[in-house]
């Protein structure tokens, strides 16, 4: 089974929509849970992707990565953003701990997400047979994928990323500020261990794991999941 391009992106358009806004409403959530009213008061914690929606990062991106893939044949990791959720960390009560919270909200979000889309195709096996029972479970699939990257990806201890804040946040004083100081070349940073491929040894393991425990949901081995990944990623 092969799809083809609008086939394709079809079955990645809400899954990688929801899975970039989602992530940035949580990130907003939390803050204001923290003591931070900064993303509240923009109108950012919302589920209308509409509010969080970058054009480049959310939709030209994405479309692009599913266009090379296609034409060029294979997968590869698909990844976009969406406009950043304000925060001011010097509003939260304790901010050098809440910042952990805060930043951890948007990974858990994808992991929730993850988990959702697991059960989207568990609803496809219970409506086997119905013409929405294929489309369902292929969009589940690419659910699953989307936010495994993006937990995994936003998890990598490097500023400005979710797991360099975490890591700031968990570090003592001194060696918080020098890893916060490379905020500044954080994406140089990223975008070079990208291409090299030494991003992908330290991602892959959790992307498996997420993986598998969805697979766990299911009731399914991790192959027969992975297995069907591939078809929207193909």
């Amino acid at each position: 089974m092969e799809l083809n391009l609008v086939q394709k992106i079809a079955v990645f358009a809400l899954p990688v929509i929801y899975a970039i806004t989602l992530h940035e409403a949580a990130h907003g959530y939390a803050a204001l849970r923290f003591g931070d009213r900064t993303a509240e008061l923009a109108g950012r914690i919302s589920l209308n992707p509409l509010r969080h929606i970058d054009l480049l990062g959310t939709i030209l991106v994405p479309l692009g990565i599913l266009l090379l893939s296609k034409l060029l044949g294979g997968g590869g990791i698909l990844f976009g953003w969406a406009k950043p959720v304000p925060v001011n960390f010097h509003n939260l009560r304790r901010p050098k701990q809440d910042m952990l919270w805060v930043a951890a909200a948007g990974p858990g979000a994808n992991l929730a997400m993850a988990l959702f889309w697991a059960a989207m195709i568990k609803l496809a096996a219970v409506i086997e047979g119905s013409p929405f029972a294929m489309p369902l479970a292929l969009m589940g699939a690419a659910g699953i994928f989307i936010n495994a990257i993006l937990m995994a990806l936003n998890l990598f201890p490097l500023p400005p990323l979710d797991g360099g804040r975490i890591a700031v946040s968990l570090l003592p004083p001194r060696a918080a500020y020098a890893l916060a100081r490379v905020e500044p070349y954080g994406m140089i940073i990223l975008i070079f261990l990208l291409f090299s491929g030494i991003l992908g040894v330290f991602i892959w393991p959790l992307i498996q794991a997420v993986i598998a425990l969805c697979a766990l949901v299911l009731g399914m081995h991790s192959i027969e999941l992975l297995a069907l990944i591939q078809i929207v990623l193909n």
